[in-house]
């Protein structure tokens, strides 16, 4: 059985003009703004820029836009879709129940660090845009611009993006166009720069200079928004990426060779601090490009925040990231805002403009974080790999390739460091704590699950609704179960219908909530365990889907009723009289741990940051949508199934007395 979610959404993974405009503006706005800053990344890397390094440079970048970009993420990644969906969680979730069980280190090292480097990506691209009115107006207060451009950027995050997101597309569509235009009319400047097509410039240039890690470092910034496309994946589809990625590709290839000419044909008075992106442009259109770059950055920021929820609201079905408020100011698929991270990357982008104060000082730290991104990203496709059979002689020759580049790369952008590098990096050591300890604290406290088969206790439930010195507490009660079996049950749900006050009710419902590894998937199983009496329901999410759980058990209960296996009659006649439907009671069991508990020194040390980090998280009712009204919130300590048993009093007994 399945259940209808009333959330429309738009759907553009058919091949179509239309789809690839769409594309453009979700999928390609950070590495479609990196000419903004690598080139003059390159520049800056060394002291000397000739002729020859310029074209190795180029090359380096032709080629990793080709290797990284275009055959791992386009062809191979692209393949690995959850149901149409992408992302390292998504990848995660496809390949967990045939991976190795620490294979969830992968993915939260991946998304922590993926998150990391990302809050560089709105500062460095305003930063960056808005530095280009200094060619026009020299004392231009840059910091002031760009704090007020990312301010009402996260403030506008509230209402969501379904107006002007219809303006992304056409508005990439003008960007990499006259990006394309604008290098393509420079490269007769110097024509020699299309040697840069040939691999041979590129390892020439590493092999012999001295300062290759930190040419790396600036060409690896090319690439950086390449995880990003293969996250979009499910929101434009396999085939739109393609064919809009070839114009993509063949537009940024044509102004980074269009720059490439303009340094060579000015080495000799290159000035200093200049940016090549905005000196290649013609002075009477100078203005209209800072406008277009200005808009392309916004576009670039929207499409790193919207990936960031996505990714937190993947972890928090996943069960990496404590449960917070979502919000679904639109009804397009993917529309969602989490005021919570919203307000985190406000924070950290000022933060991130106010302490490097300009570009050139965020290019000494970008990048380093994603490389691990990507290298996690790799080990996760060898096992996909694996897992559809692929040939080892295939699968060999992949690992060897793609994980030596990248840790080439990781090595290149250690160097960062020192250079700021330890902010993203001390960002995605908290991001990973977080998770890791999350993860393995909810893994704690199922393993201390007292389970039960309520077969065994049929007949006394039977008999406390049969019994009338009872007062009748509700005509449904529905207890929250964290077990998915069909007769299991928890001692502690038990506990509260028998033993800590008779609870009874005509019907009783043990409701339990499973998350699938497909996105989409919403069904559920119902099962008549004591007809007239006892019910059990699984509902089944995808970990794309938001527990709407309120609007879906109202969804459930009245196709059971159409079906004729449930009632809304009302116990009590005076309400069934006037057709008043029954009530239901939801009762939460929350498990409260207790320092106490004999876990191990790293459980006890996991158990209390769990507690710690666990205040972060909202209740369960809000979370899932339920009428607080109708909640019933029962603590009851968490119990511990002991590997060896404690010590134990022993009574002294009395002699009798003669």
């Amino acid at each position: 059985m399945s259940v209808d979610s009333n959330i429309k959404h738009a759907n553009h993974h058919r091949l179509s003009v239309m789809g690839v405009i769409v594309t453009l503006g979700i999928v390609f706005g950070d590495i479609g703004t990196s000419p903004l800053y690598v080139m003059k990344a390159i520049v800056r890397a060394v002291s000397v820029v000739d002729a020859n390094y310029i074209i190795g440079a180029v090359s380096c970048i032709i080629w990793t836009l080709t290797l990284q970009t275009t055959i791992k993420y386009v062809l191979v990644a692209l393949r690995a879709d959850n149901k149409g969906e992408g992302g390292i969680l998504a990848l995660y979730a496809l390949i967990r129940k045939r991976s190795k069980r620490w294979f969830y280190i992968l993915a939260i090292l991946g998304a922590s660090t993926l998150v990391a480097d990302g809050v560089i990506t709105p500062s460095i691209t305003v930063l960056s845009a808005i530095e280009g009115l200094q060619n026009y107006e020299p004392e231009t207060p840059i910091i002031p611009i760009c704090l007020c451009i990312i301010t009402v950027l996260f403030f506008i995050q509230q209402f969501g993006t379904k107006t002007i997101g219809k303006l992304f597309g056409p508005l990439m569509l003008i960007w990499f166009s006259m990006m394309g235009l604008i290098g393509a009319s420079h490269i007769a400047e110097y024509m020699p720069i299309l040697k840069a097509f040939n691999p041979y410039y590129a390892i020439n240039l590493l092999t012999h200079n001295p300062e290759w890690f930190l040419i790396l470092g600036a060409v690896f910034l090319c690439t950086t928004g390449a995880e990003a496309l293969y996250s979009d994946l499910g929101h434009c589809g396999a085939k739109n990426i393609r064919v809009s990625w070839a114009f993509v590709k063949t537009t940024l290839i044509l102004n980074y060779l269009g720059q490439g000419a303009w340094i060579i044909n000015n080495a000799h008075h290159l000035p200093s601090g200049i940016n090549p992106f905005y000196a290649i442009m013609p002075k009477q259109m100078l203005f209209f490009g800072v406008i277009m770059a200005t808009l392309a950055a916004i576009i670039a920021s929207q499409a790193l925040i919207s990936g960031s929820f996505t990714i937190f609201s993947e972890a928090m079905n996943l069960k990496f990231w404590p449960r917070q408020k979502i919000k679904y100011p639109t009804l397009l698929k993917g529309q969602l805002y989490i005021p919570a991270i919203n307000s985190a990357l406000f924070i950290s982008c000022i933060l991130v403009i106010l302490f490097f104060q300009s570009s050139e000082n965020m290019e000494a730290a970008y990048g380093l974080s994603i490389t691990i991104t990507m290298l996690m990203t790799t080990c996760l496709l060898l096992a996909f790999l694996q897992m559809k059979h692929v040939s080892r002689f295939v699968v060999l020759p992949f690992a060897l390739f793609f994980l030596g580049i990248e840790s080439v790369f990781f090595v290149a952008n250690m160097f960062k460091f020192m250079h700021g590098g330890w902010v993203t990096m001390l960002l995605a050591g908290i991001l990973f704590t977080i998770m890791y300890v999350w993860y393995n604290g909810k893994l704690l406290r199922s393993q201390q699950v007292n389970r039960q088969d309520v077969r065994d206790s049929f007949a006394i439930i039977s008999d406390i609704k049969n019994d009338t010195t009872i007062p009748k507490f509700a005509t449904n009660m529905v207890f929250l179960s964290k077990l998915a079996g069909k007769y299991d049950i928890e001692q502690k749900i038990l506990y509260s219908i028998i033993n800590k006050h008779p609870l009874r009710a005509d019907h009783y419902i043990l409701f339990h909530i499973e998350y699938q590894d497909d996105p989409s998937s919403l069904d559920y199983e119902f099962f008549t365990l004591v007809p007239n009496t006892l019910y059990r329901i699984n509902l089944k999410l995808g970990f794309r889907v938001q527990p709407f759980v309120n609007l879906y058990f109202r969804q459930i209960i009245e196709e059971l009723v159409e079906n004729g296996e449930f009632t809304l009659d009302s116990c009590y006649p005076s309400l069934e009289k006037h057709n008043v439907p029954a009530n239901f009671i939801f009762v939460l069991i929350n498990r409260i741990y207790m320092s106490l508990n004999l876990f191990s020194t790293r459980e006890r040390f996991i158990m209390n940051l769990y507690h710690l980090i666990g205040k972060m998280r909202i209740n369960i009712s809000r979370a899932w949508g339920l009428d607080t009204s109708n909640v019933i919130v029962e603590n009851v300590p968490l119990s511990l199934s002991f590997r060896s048993h404690p010590h134990r009093m022993t009574p002294k007994r009395k002699e009798p007395i003669k």
